[in-house]
């Protein structure tokens, strides 16, 4: 092997590892707070019973919602929306509704490339305007994020409690940036109607899998249901098997991680009267997948624990986990685009944090 080639693959090696760690941080990140938080309470994490279903539960989300992404479900959706004027608020209103089925993730997963993909100026506004509609509309639904899930499977809510504790935050904030995508005027790109695609068999199979899913999440059918998707996948559609695997063992980890820290931080975690305030900031620091785990074991006051790491969504990059795809895919795209889509979502995010805890102070204490 010649110098140059060693050269060569020493750098492919090198940047091989760089798109690893640039790509898989947060995994990373949290399988080394499972075990270094295991090595300092001297054990493995326990996992409860409800903690194994809702992995489960959002394996089969996953499942299906690929199957969904390959039949072009979404796709045939999105190009339709490209049509026609106000781009903006009808992205923004398509991420909302999308993020209360598929979760707030995977909206994003979807969206972001496509208006990456069109002609449009001021494409960090529109990211920005994405990202915070994923996050609310994901709100409404206990299937819309893992915090959501975890909450809605460890209390036992009822369907209609969960909705209407969380309809305040959705309604307000669908309004707010409705608004604001109405009046971030783009021009329209063009799309040919032959570059139109087509709804697929594929799709509508895909479809009833979600409708069976959901009303398993709402214990209307039992869990076991899900292994007839699970079935369909494995005999007749092997495309969809190819989920984001590394993010099911980083909620493992994010489960196990909590589980210890919850023993180290359990003598203050919960105490305070201000459960939502106390939801919010851990959301701001460690995510707010993170900190419904570690509240979840000592609060009974679900509502302001819901409202706390929803609206902790907001602010911060980390606050939530959507906040940080759509700043990956954005920056991938957007060459140098860093620092102004940063600067475009602090100033978003932070107005929509204050927004929303003023929002939840003045319903809950008249303010």
């Amino acid at each position: 092997m010649t110098t140059t080639t060693m050269a060569r693959f020493a750098l492919g090696q090198k940047n091989h590892w760089r798109d690893i760690l640039t790509r898989e941080w947060l995994l990373l990140v949290s399988l080394a707070g499972w075990v270094g938080t295991s090595l300092y309470v001297g054990h493995r994490p326990t996992y409860t019973v409800r903690e194994w279903q809702v992995l489960y539960i959002l394996f089969l989300l996953f499942l299906i919602t690929t199957g969904l992404k390959h039949a072009g479900a979404f796709t045939y959706v999105a190009r339709r929306l490209e049509r026609g004027h106000h781009v903006a608020w009808k992205l923004t209103l398509f991420t909302i509704f999308l993020a209360m089925w598929v979760t707030n993730d995977v909206a994003l997963l979807i969206v972001v490339p496509l208006t990456m993909n069109m002609r449009l100026p001021h494409k960090a506004r529109l990211v920005t305007l994405e990202a915070l509609a994923a996050n609310v509309g994901a709100a409404l639904t206990p299937f819309g994020t893992p915090q959501n899930l975890f909450i809605y499977w460890f209390y036992q809510i009822p369907p209609a409690a969960f909705l209407q504790t969380i309809a305040p935050f959705v309604g307000t904030f669908t309004l707010a940036l409705g608004f604001v995508a109405w009046y971030l005027k783009l021009p329209s790109p063009t799309v040919e109607e032959e570059d139109l695609p087509r709804w697929t068999r594929r799709a509508t199979v895909h479809l009833l899998w979600l409708g069976i899913l959901v009303l398993m999440i709402l214990h209307q059918l039992p869990l076991y249901v899900g292994l007839l998707p699970l079935a369909y996948v494995a005999l007749f559609d092997r495309s969809s098997l190819q989920v984001d695997y590394a993010l099911l063992v980083t909620f493992f980890c994010f489960f196990g991680m909590t589980d210890n820290l919850s023993q180290v931080m359990g003598g203050w975690l919960g105490t305070s009267k201000h459960v939502f305030l106390e939801a919010v900031l851990l959301s701001q620091v460690l995510s707010n997948v993170p900190a419904t785990l570690l509240l979840v074991h000592h609060v009974s006051d679900w509502a302001a624990l819901l409202w706390g790491v929803n609206v902790g969504g907001f602010g911060s990059l980390i606050g939530s986990l959507a906040n940080v795809i759509a700043y990956r895919i954005y920056t991938s795209e957007e060459k140098g685009g860093r620092r102004e889509f940063l600067m475009t979502f602090s100033a978003f995010s932070y107005a929509a944090l204050g927004a929303g805890i003023l929002l939840y102070l003045g319903m809950r204490y008249g303010l």
